[in-house]
């Protein structure tokens, strides 16, 4: 077991207090209208068996220029800049506590990654995700390595393509959205997303409404390995929005679940309203005889247009699940810095 992450600062309730957060690093490239932000490094050490799992503390990213994400990539990198196997990221999270989610009125998800996402593209004289010179986002990360191989200086790379403001296109702006099962909080203490899988098939489910009426663009999903199948689906109607199936590597492990695209040159997209129920579901399938102790996780995500002259909620800090929300954004991860045994 590695060395525990050293505890983060007590949040308050007031975003504008996490302006004490460690500095992630950013760039940008006007030329190739590229953003790049990279977290903080960490050494990763390598392991016979098992799993080594590093939680990043966590950071902030201030956006020196106004502007609209129009693609998102990422890497894994060590300190010579070699781009490292995409196994080793967990995930990372992108997240503005001074905006709310759209179905829950936590702090606004930007975006959300693991091995398995794939590169997301939209048409940049079309649609675009909309950030402020000066604002400020928080980031959340996890690295894993199961090779023996270690591994110096390694970050998490987020690479944003984005246009500056001030121009005539996008048309629209677009906005991310994330339904996950273990919504509204997760696992207490510290709103963990993970689930057991008990042998067998399972199932996890939440479901809510949107708090404005718009379009949704796509859909993608984050799954752990032994998923099979992540559905959105719209329980007035009774209609599966999506059906995502996961692909799986040769040992069976997930390595992509594919984005579902609605938009097209006549359509906007799937329209939602805040008078019908959302639903997000998981399905798992389990092939062992024990319980696998946070094997699990589900979630959707993707991109969302208000109706014309909806505008989008503002933030409540002080309603009671925004301020756990952002109180688990600083809970260092039981998991962080393990060395697990997967044979145990």
């Amino acid at each position: 077991m590695g060395q525990q992450n050293a505890a983060p600062p007590a949040p308050s309730s007031d975003p504008k207090d996490l302006a004490a957060l460690p500095a992630a690093r950013v760039t940008y490239d006007a030329r190739a209208e590229r953003l790049t932000i990279e977290m903080v490094p960490h050494d990763v050490p390598g392991v016979n068996k098992g799993m080594f799992m590093w939680t990043s503390p966590v950071e902030q990213a201030t956006i020196p220029v106004a502007g609209t994400i129009f693609s998102i990539r990422t890497a894994v990198v060590d300190g010579a800049g070699h781009v490292l196997p995409r196994a080793m990221l967990h995930h990372v999270n992108l997240t503005d506590p001074t905006r709310r989610e759209l179905f829950l009125p936590t702090s606004l998800h930007i975006f959300a990654a693991s091995k398995e996402t794939p590169p997301i593209d939209i048409p940049r004289l079309v649609l675009g995700v909309p950030l402020e010179r000066g604002q400020r986002l928080v980031l959340t990360g996890m690295l894993a390595n199961t090779s023996p191989t270690a591994y110096r200086s390694v970050r998490v790379r987020v690479i944003l393509g984005y246009r500056p403001t001030g121009r005539v296109f996008p048309l629209w702006d677009a906005f991310p959205w994330v339904m996950d099962v273990r919504y509204p909080l997760g696992k207490r203490p510290g709103g963990s997303k993970a689930f057991d899988l008990p042998p067998g098939r399972s199932e996890q489910s939440w479901e809510s409404s949107p708090a404005i009426p718009g379009f949704v663009l796509g859909v993608g999903g984050h799954v752990h390995d032994h998923a099979v199948a992540v559905d959105l689906t719209d329980v007035t109607t009774g209609e599966v929005l999506w059906h995502g199936v996961p692909q799986r590597d040769s040992a069976g492990r997930v390595v992509l679940l594919p984005v579902k695209r609605f938009y097209s040159w006549h359509s906007l997209g799937v329209r939602i309203v805040p008078s019908h129920r959302y639903r997000v579901s998981v399905t798992y399938d389990n092939p062992t005889n024990h319980v696998l102790v946070n094997g699990g996780m589900g979630a959707v995500a993707g991109l969302f247009i208000p109706d014309r002259g909806a505008q989008w909620p503002a933030v409540d800090t002080t309603d009671a699940i925004y301020r756990e929300d952002l109180v688990d954004l600083f809970t260092v991860d039981p998991m962080a810095d393990m060395d697990m045994d997967s044979g145990g």
